[in-house]
């Protein structure tokens, strides 16, 4: 070390030559707001000068280009890109994100501390920096079949780990302010690290005791009223645009300078489709902009903020002594992406081919018996029917209350109302439960749309129009180790395999991209008016967003925290 020390203690005196200098641009300093024109020393992954003319082993000129910090994604579940962190790192890293901070629970809640392991793994093997936050609630509820569950004595054994920062999203915030033994027990063993928060629409007294317990972020804003009350409190608020929960736009008004220093940026969930069409973090920053945010401000809340609020000291400024994480921009207000240096690389696809690639985990994963259309049918009822009511943009739902068509005793499905039918099948093989309800707000005309990519824990979640071509979609999903299909007259019309834990495709993002596509393009032929409606499948299921949702054991009130009727299954 006091030899690295040393070398780069005279690249940045100028008295040697620097590893690599970028030559000619000008630095956008998230201090002061300036633009400093000057070269760019790089000492391995360090940067060593700048404000000064530098001679480079190597040297890139970037005249007429502006510098700016690697972005950071604060929070989000790598798996909900339907890839593998290698191909993840390989979509988004290009885009400037040089830093990504993921919560592996979608695989945790399949196969467990597995899981997490493999992610620890890939973290050790990318070239962008991925950390991992240990996944608080597996599973998200007592009121859920998931695949695995993890306590407080299975993440203290991954918590050694180099890649670990600390706790992820406390999503069970009912049973903090309940003082469940479990949740306190896991903040306790946490209390010296960063704890993620998982709050919506929690205001108020509640706030502060959800507060209190050490938690520090927020992910699930959506309002900017809400948001300054957290500011106020203390919390980092981490801005989110994701391929359903779309925030950005209602939160503009919190995004300031005075503000940034506790505001950052994530993603949560999105996927390769979103990501390429319109981008990644690279997209919040030129929507704000566009949209009237101050350049300084957008700009610091997607690394130094980020880097700052999950204890990472070391990334964040172009300065030296900071790592090389480094974006070089064609336009600074559209955020046009010209070339990126990750820990003092230059990423282009050879120093991808470098990366030792980890064998996949959570082969076979789905188990599910034969669904038969019969298995689909709705449970009797008296009165009017609980519909989850679908809002664009956002997986917080409404709790409607429709009175449908009756037949046997059985709700039937109303397009007049748009009251489609949503199953969840129990997929991990321990008990074959299936809840049957309704969801307004897909649109769907006609056919079926299934998914294993069920928050959270991903059982296997069908919304349709009739129960032959639902049945069709989950056995299909059944044969392929589970992914997305659409269905119409009982004839699967697109679909992707995602066989590593029923979650991620062994196929590059590329790939997984175009069959995106042709689903959606399938999906639309539907009649969906969502404009991404399998991520919106997959959020039906999360018992731990208001304000109503369904689970494999019945249609769920959030707010209530209680099942509203359990599955056939259970009531047998």
């Amino acid at each position: 070390m006091m030899n690295t020390l040393a070398r780069r203690i005279d690249q940045g005196r100028g008295v040697e030559k620097a590893d690599l200098v970028l030559k000619g641009g000008a630095i956008f300093d998230l201090v002061t707001g300036a633009f400093i024109h000057t070269d760019i020393a790089i000492c391995g992954d360090v940067i060593v000068g700048t404000c000064g003319d530098y001679a480079g082993v190597t040297e890139i000129d970037i005249t007429g280009k502006t510098v700016v910090p690697g972005f950071v994604d604060t929070h989000l579940h790598i798996e909900s890109s339907a890839v593998t962190p290698f191909e993840f790192d390989r979509c988004v890293l290009p885009r400037g994100v040089t830093t990504a901070v993921c919560d592996p629970h979608e695989i945790a809640n399949v196969i467990g501390a597995e899981g997490i392991r493999y992610f620890q793994a890939c973290a050790e093997n990318t070239i962008m920096d991925i950390r991992i936050q240990l996944s608080s609630c597996v599973p998200a509820t007592a009121f859920e079949t998931s695949g695995a569950s993890l306590d407080v004595h299975d993440l203290e054994a991954l918590r050694n780990h180099p890649k670990v920062l600390g706790l992820a999203e406390m999503m069970n915030y009912p049973g903090v302010l309940a003082k469940d033994p479990v949740c306190l027990e896991k903040l306790a063993a946490f209390s010296d690290a960063p704890i993620d928060g998982h709050a919506p629409q929690l205001r108020g007294l509640d706030l502060n005791g959800y507060l209190s317990a050490g938690i520090r972020t927020d992910h699930e804003v959506t309002t900017a009223e809400e948001a300054l009350e957290k500011l106020q409190k203390g919390m980092q608020v981490f801005v989110r645009e994701g391929s359903v929960s779309k925030d950005l736009a209602a939160l503009m008004p919190i995004i300031t300078e005075r503000n940034s220093p506790f505001i950052a940026l994530c993603t949560d969930d999105r996927n390769p489709l979103d990501i390429g069409e319109h981008g990644h973090i690279d997209y919040m920053i030129r929507t704000a902009i566009a949209a009237g945010v101050e350049p300084l401000a957008i700009y610091r809340a997607a690394s130094l903020s980020g880097a700052q609020a999950h204890t990472l000291r070391d990334r964040g400024l172009i300065a030296p002594g900071w790592r090389a994480d480094i974006v070089v921009l064609n336009d600074l207000e559209t955020c046009d992406v010209d070339q990126v240096v990750c820990a003092g690389r230059l990423v282009d696809e050879a120093l991808f081919a470098t990366r030792n690639l980890v064998p996949p985990v959570g082969r076979n994963s789905v188990h599910i018996q034969p669904v038969s259309a019969e298995d689909l049918k709705a449970h009797q009822t008296n009165g009017s029917t609980p519909v989850i009511g679908v809002i664009p943009g956002k997986i917080i739902t409404e709790h409607l209350e429709m009175d449908l068509p009756v037949e046997d005793s059985r709700p039937q499905i109303d397009f007049e109302q748009d009251a489609l039918k949503v199953a969840v099948i129990e997929r991990h093989g321990k008990n074959s439960n299936i809840s049957v309800g309704f969801v307004h707000g897909f649109g769907l005309k006609k056919g079926a749309i299934a998914s294993t990519l069920g928050h959270d824990s991903h059982n296997l979640c069908i919304v349709g129009t009739n129960e032959r071509d639902m049945a069709v979609a989950a056995n299909r999903l059944g044969e392929i180790e589970g992914g997305f299909a659409v269905v119409e007259d009982g004839e699967v019309k697109a679909e992707i395999s995602l066989p590593v834990a029923g979650l991620m495709s062994l196929e590059p993002y590329e790939t997984v991209y175009d069959s995106l596509k042709k689903l959606r393009e399938a999906a639309y032929a539907l009649g969906t008016v969502l404009e991404e409606p399998f991520l919106q499948v997959a959020f039906l299921p999360l018992p731990v967003i208001p304000h109503l949702k369904i689970t494999d054991r019945g249609m769920f009130d959030v707010d209530r925290f209680e099942l509203i009727r359990e599955s056939a299954e259970d009531a047998g």
